[in-house]
């Protein structure tokens, strides 16, 4: 229930300040098991996935988020907390492992579970080389992986900057990702690091951006020592040829979807209903 009322109250206050749209929706299953895979580009990616989708989602978030002082700090702790994101220690070894042990149980249980491969938000709106935790998610639970692609939000909220920009936020789902095939092979690091790489491509082709075949984390240590840019041309995960596309523009289809579903979402949250984890998937958008 509390899922709900965070998902409607915020929703009423982020419809309007932001036109939230939504592509691909139909991609999402209405029951069962399924691991979200999201580009990283500010904090409020991880308001707005939960908000357009009916089923809930749990994300994986750093610790630093239900840490924060002031009124901001404040605010994103409760919603983290609100939407049920799972703090994980970045430090990486056991506190790591036992974030991903959470995700795991929650996909045995049928549910879905969202992971940002990048594992920390892009330093200049560029998608970064992924983390294998996602592929060992996948063969150890069998669930598909379901790429996403986080649109506007760094432009919305670029890093460093108090008052949120306004403008329309999107989210591009794409199909399904089956890695059965590798089943058994969670060990393999070379097969997580395949499997890994086909995801973090999906999410390039599905949201236009610019591959750096590097950790953000590591971009970002390195920028306290030295301004710029990593060197090197236009790159894709594993090396693959780089996808003819662009960062996606709403329709305005899109756009009414996205705004219908927020006041539903609102409507729902007045009348006491909770659709919790296996609650319907919204209707399909464009595109």
């Amino acid at each position: 229930m509390f899922y709900g009322l965070v998902k409607a109250t915020l929703g009423t206050t982020l419809r309007v300040f932001y036109q939230p749209w939504i592509r691909g929706a139909e991609h999402v299953p209405d029951h069962g098991a399924a691991i979200l895979a999201s580009n990283h580009l500010a904090v409020i990616d991880s308001f707005f996935l939960p908000l357009m989708l009916r089923r809930s989602v749990v994300f994986l978030g750093k610790q630093d988020y239900f840490t924060g002082s002031g009124v901001k700090g404040k605010l994103v702790a409760g919603f983290m907390r609100g939407v049920g994101t799972i703090p994980v220690d970045r430090s990486g070894g056991k506190a790591s492992e036992a974030a991903l042990n959470t995700g795991l149980r929650r996909l045995q249980d049928g549910e879905l579970f969202g992971i940002y491969p990048e594992g920390t938000r892009s330093p200049d709106g560029r998608l970064y080389r992924g983390k294998t935790g996602v592929a060992r998610l996948a063969l150890q639970s069998g669930a598909p992986v379901i790429p996403v692609a986080m649109i506007g939000t760094n432009i919305a909220q670029p890093i460093g900057t108090r008052i949120p920009r306004l403008r329309p936020i999107g989210v591009v789902i794409g199909e399904p990702l089956d890695f059965s095939r590798y089943a058994g092979l969670e060990d393999d690091r070379f097969v997580l690091r395949s499997v890994t790489d086909e995801i973090m491509y999906e999410i390039m082709r599905l949201s236009g951006q610019e591959y750096v075949d590097q950790y953000a984390a590591t971009v970002k240590a390195k920028a306290k020592a030295a301004a710029g840019r990593p060197s090197g041309g236009p790159a894709a995960p594993g090396g693959r040829r780089v996808p003819a596309t662009g960062v996606p523009e709403p329709t305005e289809q899109e756009l009414v979807h996205g705004k219908e579903l927020l006041e539903a979402a609102a409507q729902e949250a007045d009348e006491g209903e909770d659709h919790g984890p296996t609650g319907d998937q919204p209707p399909s958008s464009a595109g």
